[in-house]
């Protein structure tokens, strides 16, 4: 039986998701949630590995554009151990630049403004992360 693949756009102060379907084609939004530090983000992960019946996790890494690794992006490998460890579950750290760049352009097509847009932003980086992550693997 196939499973679904996680994604995770984190941030400081607002973390998103989005999840696969079945069949590793479409990425669909879950949510954003604030997170209170490393220990509540992988319970949050931890829970919707069950509740969706995971089998990989894919974490934005955010590289910065010249292709060096500042201490964001640190974070999230130090992040990717902690699930990891967790969960007993693959955890892919997937270059995210642009991502949010991207979301802000189609948040701005669709006229989202003010606090839904910070409400949504973080999930539909979420989603493109995975997204694009499921087109790589084609």
């Amino acid at each position: 039986m196939k499973k679904r693949i996680l994604g995770i756009d984190y941030g400081k102060v607002r973390t998103g998701f989005a999840v696969s379907d079945l069949l590793g084609l479409t990425a669909s939004p879950i949510g954003t949630f604030k997170i209170t530090g490393d220990r509540s983000l992988v319970e949050k992960v931890c829970e919707l590995t069950k509740e969706y019946e995971v089998s990989e996790i894919v974490i934005g890494n955010p590289i910065n554009m010249d292709g060096s690794r500042g201490d964001s992006s640190t974070k999230v490998q130090y992040l990717a151990t902690l699930i990891e460890k967790d969960t007993g579950l693959p955890v892919i750290l997937f270059d995210e630049r642009c991502t949010t760049m991207l979301a802000h352009k189609l948040l701005n097509a669709t006229d989202t403004r003010g606090a839904k847009r910070k409400s949504v932003v973080d999930t539909l980086s979420a989603q493109i992360i995975l997204q694009n992550y499921l087109d790589s693997r084609k």
